[in-house]
Parts: C-alpha cells; sequence; structure tokens
C-alpha cells in the first residue's frame, strides 16, 4: 500500500480488484432480481420489518404544538409586525380606526417605487442596470399584477435581511471552530439544501397554522444555508497576510473580524446574499400554499382552473422580480469603492441619493391623497397580455397536437415507462450493498457505511418504491440536460461568439424560479411524467453548461501548447488534454445537475408525478408532519448519496491527475 494510501486513511485498490468489485456489484443486483420470487426479503422490504419513524416524528410535532403553544404565539406575534408593516407599506396602506370613519393612509406610490428602483440602477451599474430596474417595475403596474407582485416584495425585503444576519453569525461561528462546521454545520446545511420545499412548509403550518408568518419561517429556514456557506468560504479565503497585519496592529478577536475579515470578504459575502434572495423568491412561491399570497398564489390558483393566460402572466411577473433583484444584487456586489475619493465626499453622495429616495416617495405617496394615478396605474394605461398567452397555447395545442402527442407518446411508451418498471423492482438490499460498495472504492469505510445508512433508510420507513420512482425521474432527466448541456458547454468553449449568446440564456435561466418552469410545459403536454421531465430538464441544464464551458476555459495554456508541439490534432487535443484536465470540473456540473433535477421533480409533484414528491404533497394537504418530514428526509438522503458519491468521484480524479 502506498503511503498516499496509508495517510489518506481509506484503502485503494488496485484497477482490476476494483473492476472486479463492480462487476461483482452487477451481478449480484442482477441475481437479486432475477431471484425476487426466492428471495423475496431481499427484493421487497417486509412490512413487518418496517421502523414507525413517522409517527415518532408525528408525536413529537404534536407534543410541540400542544405544549410550546405560548412560545409560537409569542413568535408569531413578533415575527407579524414588521411583516405586517411591509404589507402596509407596499401594498395595502396603513389603516387608522374602525367601521365608516376609518381612514386609510396609502401605500408607497408606484411611481415613486419604479423611481427608487431605476435609482439604484443607476447608482450600482449604470444607465443600462437603471432601465432595467425601472422599466421592469413599471411592467408591473402596466401589467395590472402591482398589487400581489408588492406583496412577494414585502415578503422578500423581510425574509432576506433575516437570513442574512442569522447565516452570518452561524457562518462566523463554522469558521471559528472547524470542528463545529465539520461535525454540525456542514451537515445540516446538507440536509437542509437537498430537503424539498413541501417538506419545509409542514411543520409551519402546524406549529404556526396558515399564515404570512409560516410562510416567512419556511422561506427562512430553506433560503439561509447559501448564506453560511458564502460566510465561511469568504473568511477562509482572506489572505493571510491581511489577518497578520491586524494580529500585528494589535486588533482584538472582535475588531479583527469586524473590521478586518468582514470587509475583505466583503464579495464573497454579497454573493451570499444573491443566492439568498433568489432562494426566498423562489420558496415564496411555494409558500403561498400555507397563507403567503402574492403571485404565487395567482400561479396556484390559475393553475388549478387551468387559466393560461393568467398563470403565464403571473409566472412572467415572477420572473420579471428575479431577474431584476439578480442583476442588482449581484451589480451591488461588484460594486468597488472609488478610494481616490474622500470618505466625506463618499458619505455626502450616499446620503444624497438617500434623501433623493425618500423625498421621491414621501412626495409621490403625500399626492396619491390628492390625485389617484400616484396610487394606482389608471385602467387606461394597464393591459392585459393573458389573452395573448392563452391564444398562443391554443394555436400550438391546435397545430401541433400531432408532433407533440407523438412527442409524449413515445417518450412514455419507450423510454419512461420501462425505465420506470426497471428502478420500482430494484432491489433494496442489492441496491444498498452497490452503494456501500462505490462509497468504500471511492471513500473509504465510513463513507460507505454513512451511505449505505442513508439508503436503507429508505427501504425502513416503508419507502422504497416511491424512492425508486424519484430516483428514476431524478436520473433520466439529469441524463438528459447532460446530454444536452455538456455539448452546449463543449461548443461554447471553443468559440467566444457562441459563449456571448449561451451565457445570457443561461444567466437569466439561473434567475427563473423553479415553479414557473411548470407552466408552460403543462400547457402543451398535459400532467405526468413527460412534463415533469421536460420542465426538469429545461430547470438543471444550467450546471452543465456553465461547469463544461469554465472548465475547458480553465486549462493551463501550456498544457495546451505542448499538445500542440506534440503534434496533436484539434481533436486529439480535446480529446486527450482538455477533456482529461476539465473532467473534475464537469463531473461537479453534473452533480449540481442531478441534485437541481430532483429538487424540481418534487416540485413537479404538483402537476401528477408518482413518488416521494406526491408523498410530501399529500402529507401537506393532509398536515401529516411525520409523513411529510420523513419522505423530505428520504428525498435529501438520495441527494446527499449523489453528491457524495461524485464528489469523492472527483476527489480521486483531481488526486490522480495531481490537482490541487
Amino acid at each position: 500500500m502506498t503511503d498516499r494510501a496509508l495517510t489518506s486513511g481509506r484503502v485503494t485498490l488496485p484497477g482490476r480488484p476494483a473492476l472486479m468489485l463492480w462487476v461483482g456489484g452487477a451481478a449480484l443486483l442482477l441475481l437479486l432480481f432475477l431471484l425476487r420470487d426466492l428471495l423475496p426479503q431481499a427484493a421487497k422490504y417486509p412490512d413487518a420489518w418496517i421502523i414507525p419513524v413517522k409517527d415518532w416524528i408525528a408525536a413529537v410535532i404534536q407534543w410541540m404544538k400542544v405544549y410550546m403553544f405560548g412560545l409560537t404565539r409569542l413568535v408569531a406575534g413578533i415575527i407579524d409586525i414588521p411583516l405586517r408593516f411591509a404589507f402596509s407599506l407596499l401594498a395595502k396602506g396603513f389603516k387608522f380606526g374602525h367601521g365608516e370613519t376609518a381612514f386609510i393612509f396609502p401605500r408607497l406610490s408606484w411611481i415613486g417605487v419604479c423611481f427608487v428602483m431605476a435609482l439604484l440602477g443607476w447608482i450600482y451599474g449604470g444607465v443600462r442596470l437603471a432601465a432595467l430596474c425601472g422599466l421592469s417595475f413599471l411592467a408591473l403596474a402596466v401589467f395590472r399584477v402591482w398589487d400581489n407582485a408588492m406583496l412577494t416584495l414585502a415578503l422578500i425585503v423581510i425574509c432576506v435581511p433575516f437570513c442574512a444576519i442569522t447565516g452570518l453569525l452561524v457562518g462566523i461561528w463554522g469558521y471559528r471552530s472547524p470542528a463545529a462546521n465539520r461535525m454540525f454545520i456542514s451537515p445540516a446545511l446538507d440536509l437542509m439544501q437537498t430537503m424539498p420545499t413541501f417538506a419545509y412548509l409542514i411543520p409551519m403550518l402546524i406549529l404556526f397554522g396558515a399564515s404570512p408568518v409560516s410562510a416567512l419561517l419556511a422561506t427562512g429556514l430553506f433560503a439561509t444555508p447559501p448564506m453560511v456557506r458564502a460566510t465561511i468560504l469568504g473568511l477562509t479565503k482572506v489572505p493571510q497576510e491581511i489577518k497578520d497585519f491586524a494580529d500585528m496592529v494589535g486588533c482584538t478577536p472582535a475588531q479583527k473580524l469586524w473590521r478586518v475579515l468582514i470587509p475583505a470578504a466583503k464579495p464573497s459575502l454579497m454573493l451570499g446574499v444573491n443566492q439568498v434572495i433568489m432562494l426566498a423568491l423562489n420558496m415564496v412561491i411555494i409558500s403561498s400554499m400555507i397563507g403567503a399570497g402574492g403571485l404565487g398564489y395567482d400561479v396556484l390558483l390559475a393553475l388549478r382552473a387551468l387559466k393560461v393566460g393568467q398563470a403565464m402572466e403571473a409566472g412572467l411577473a415572477i420572473v420579471i422580480i428575479a431577474i431584476v433583484l439578480d442583476r442588482l444584487s449581484q451589480a451591488i456586489a461588484q460594486k468597488r469603492t472609488d478610494t481616490s475619493e474622500s470618505r466625506a465626499t463618499a458619505w455626502a453622495a450616499g446620503h444624497g441619493n438617500l434623501i433623493l429616495a425618500l423625498v421621491v416617495l414621501v412626495a409621490t405617496t403625500l399626492a396619491s391623497l390628492v390625485f389617484p394615478v400616484f396610487n394606482k396605474v389608471p385602467e387606461a394605461l394597464t393591459f392585459t397580455t393573458a389573452p395573448w398567452w392563452k391564444a398562443g397555447v391554443d394555436w400550438m395545442t391546435v397545430n401541433l397536437f400531432d408532433v407533440i402527442e407523438v412527442m409524449r407518446t413515445t417518450l412514455l411508451i419507450y423510454v419512461l415507462n420501462p425505465v420506470r418498471t426497471l428502478f420500482e423492482g430494484l432491489p433494496w438490499l442489492g441496491i444498498t450493498l452497490m452503494i456501500a460498495a462505490g462509497g468504500w472504492r471511492l471513500g473509504g469505510q465510513g463513507l460507505g457505511l454513512t451511505l449505505a445508512a442513508l439508503c436503507a433508510f429508505c427501504a425502513v420507513t416503508g419507502l422504497w418504491v416511491p424512492a425508486m420512482q424519484t430516483l428514476y425521474l431524478c436520473g433520466i432527466s439529469a441524463l438528459f440536460a447532460a446530454m444536452l448541456g455538456i455539448p452546449i458547454g463543449m461548443w461554447a468553449s471553443r468559440s467566444d461568439r457562441v459563449s456571448a449568446i449561451v451565457t445570457p440564456i443561461i444567466d437569466t435561466l439561473q434567475t427563473i424560479p423553479s415553479f414557473c418552469f411548470i407552466i408552460p410545459v403543462v400547457m402543451l403536454f398535459r400532467v405526468g411524467d413527460v412534463t415533469a421531465m421536460i420542465a426538469t430538464v429545461a430547470f438543471a441544464i444550467v450546471p452543465a453548461v456553465r461547469y463544461t464551458n469554465h472548465g475547458l476555459r480553465q486549462v493551463p495554456q501550456q498544457l495546451i501548447e505542448a499538445g500542440i508541439v506534440s503534434g496533436c490534432t484539434k481533436w486529439q487535443l480535446f480529446r486527450r488534454v482538455q477533456l482529461p484536465v476539465a473532467m473534475p470540473e464537469i463531473m461537479l456540473g453534473i452533480n449540481q445537475t442531478i441534485l437541481l433535477a430532483l429538487s424540481m421533480i418534487i416540485i413537479c409533484a404538483m402537476i401528477g408525478t408518482r413518488d416521494l414528491g406526491q408523498e410530501v404533497f399529500k402529507a401537506l394537504s393532509k398536515a401529516d408532519a411525520g409523513r411529510g418530514i420523513v419522505a423530505g428526509l428520504a428525498i435529501a438522503f438520495i441527494g446527499i448519496i449523489a453528491d457524495r458519491l461524485i464528489t469523492a468521484w472527483v476527489n480521486r480524479l483531481k488526486e490522480s491527475r495531481g490537482v490541487a
């Protein structure tokens, strides 16, 4: 055994035994599948062996509901104060008094809000960003979705600071205590980021009821992990010389953290805030099911009533908000302070813009007391695009029905149904042993045992078949996304012109909330697995494209020049030099594609898929916390297994190529 293998603490198998391990595992899996009638307990987990984990969790949640009622009401009351203020400020106005004598002070004028958004764009990104922000919010007013758009924005305005501060504090703890990060924080973040969105709604619904407070708490839990990771990463990446300088000048630990490390890590922290905004907006739409209201509720109602135009219009409004917040937060993250300016000049400029924004907001809001046009866009100036969307979908349905139906039927009969049947029949014991062997081979005994335990959880809780249904649809969607995304990324890496076209497209796709991908697809392909697969591929293709393009472009130039000097053709240079070096980066893209596909598949439970997502969806409708959380854990464990296996494989690839 080599010194590297000894120091790494894991068994390293030579090539031939490793091949024999995989062949033996595959043979065992096939044998258990063929002998499922003779060995039924190895193929199908016996009902008598099922552990009632969901009943235990349900009992704990019920105990919390009964004995922590006072605490939950107190928390709800505290959170409700800023939330109601934001609703009143942006959407509903302030009501004073009761009955006929009540006076309603108007909300912020739509004209003032559009101006402030344009001003923010101009400050941080110039004329182009100002036009994007201002005209986008103007479109919300003109399209008659301003009221619900402001409800959604109000939730974001309250939720994002809460997530950012909480994530910052937890990230600081993880940075200062690597042991706590390794043992508690990192596993918790992995679980939270792979847990399906619906699973967050169930305990909040039971403990806090159907209300905006429940939606806010669920959104906060879902959106905080990126900020924690960004904080730990940003503080870790601060150059050592900066840390040494802070020690040399006599900074206390608190001064070093808040005056040196945090400012130095600002770019990473702002990127974390950007991710928090995107995840919060995504989750706010889902949490409309438990009382959040806003645009997400509009989409839900329209989908249930099959109102194509209204669903598309509300979805478009969500996309507009997502794009504006994404571009604006990225611009703020990239903004650099001009060190040539004096502190007084910078202070005057910053506060001058703030004063201008406040003056415009106050003036336009007061003007709305006299002139209704400042409070609401006149009907004559507004229009709806719903009839156009409906007409477009109707035209495609009528004229492309045969093509769409042939495509849908072909995918179902020849691809999806056979693969689904195969996965539903996979023996639980064989799959568990295969995953254990893969984990042991790639990461050692500890990883193998951990992954085997996570896989067995799906069986011992009675969710093996739904887990395999989830794995089938997630796997086939991720496969199609990779088959499309990797070639596009390769093409973009070899042509700056193609990259200039592809990059804005994938940037836009990345900002669209996952919920919005379902709307156009379900209108054309109806509900079912085909619709879920197409929407998932569109949502999950971005990492495959981005990581492939980035990985191939990051190949060291000296390696390429060495290949050219050696007489390699362009194809040989690509196949034998660039592709092997970029393979770890490409595999990380596939890893992210799988995780995004898994998260999207769960949301697709709303359109009729049969899998673990449907278990969570049913649990939400029945307020069954135990059933929903156990199904959510099973989904999270599938994601963690895939992530750990691919990450271990990438580490082995890097190790074999001497890449840090």
